[in-house]
């Protein structure tokens, strides 16, 4: 079992060197991915791969794919690298690094599953945002007839690399807010196993977010839309594993 961080960066030049140094510091290798960020993080980018050649890796898409976009070509190095496992954390300080030995714990006990963040808001949390998270629960919950998956919305998580680069290399994913959620769920309907692992999380007064409320929002709903659409279809297989021995 080998393990790396993959790290989707648009823009937070201000955050991404104490998160790169605090990942760095419990011996994962960090690839990150420059999602086309402007020449300022950019450069940021540059200088800590620079720094760190052997134990920071530099992927940069010429154009911003999204969170979605940046997540599935990071994956995909990690295999490419030789990696088993890849951890996906945010680049804006958000999860709690002191947390990653426990998901490395858990996932080493558990190498086929996959670890996710069951997230435990401080007050720094937008209220907003936290009570529009459990529409999302609530499909999730429908289109898995399942309570399995505690929280798909939170970015910290370990996956299983080959089953999950098999699954995003057949099937068209969201590429950008959507992403999170959409992956869990087929995942799911391919018989991974989901961990849900509590860990904190802390809205950086200061911190960027490309979550653009219309345009994600929609995505956000049409991805519902297809993964009901999909559950349908799954219907006897999904009740049969309910009900099964």
């Amino acid at each position: 079992m080998k393990t790396c961080a993959v790290i989707p960066v648009y823009n937070h030049g201000g955050a991404i060197g104490s998160v790169v140094a605090s990942v760095r510091s419990h011996g994962l290798h960090c690839i990150l991915v420059d999602d086309g960020s402007e020449p300022g993080c950019a450069g940021v980018l540059d200088a800590l791969a620079a720094k760190d050649p052997s134990g920071t890796s530099l992927l940069r898409l010429p154009v911003n794919q999204g969170k979605g976009g940046a997540m599935m070509a990071g994956l995909r190095e990690a295999l490419r690298q030789g990696y088993s496992h890849a951890l996906q954390i945010d680049a804006d300080g958000q999860h709690n690094t002191s947390d990653i030995p426990a998901f490395l714990q858990q996932s080493l006990a558990l190498p086929d599953q996959l670890i996710c963040g069951c997230p435990i808001y401080d007050e720094s949390v937008p209220k907003g945002r936290l009570y529009g998270r459990y529409a999302t629960h609530i499909w999730v919950w429908i289109n898995t007839l399942s309570f399995a998956i505690r929280d798909s919305m939170c970015g910290f998580r370990i996956y299983p690399l080959a089953p999950t680069v098999a699954l995003i290399d057949s099937v068209n994913i969201g590429k950008r807010m959507d992403f999170d959620t959409e992956i869990l769920v087929r995942l799911y309907w391919r018989g991974m196993r989901i961990v849900n692992q509590p860990t904190r999380v802390t809205y950086p007064a200061d911190g960027v977010s490309h979550f653009k409320v219309w345009l994600d929002n929609l995505l956000i709903s049409r991805m519902h839309a297809r993964l009901f659409a999909g559950m349908l279809l799954r219907l006897p297989i999904l009740l049969w594993h309910k009900v099964r021995p």
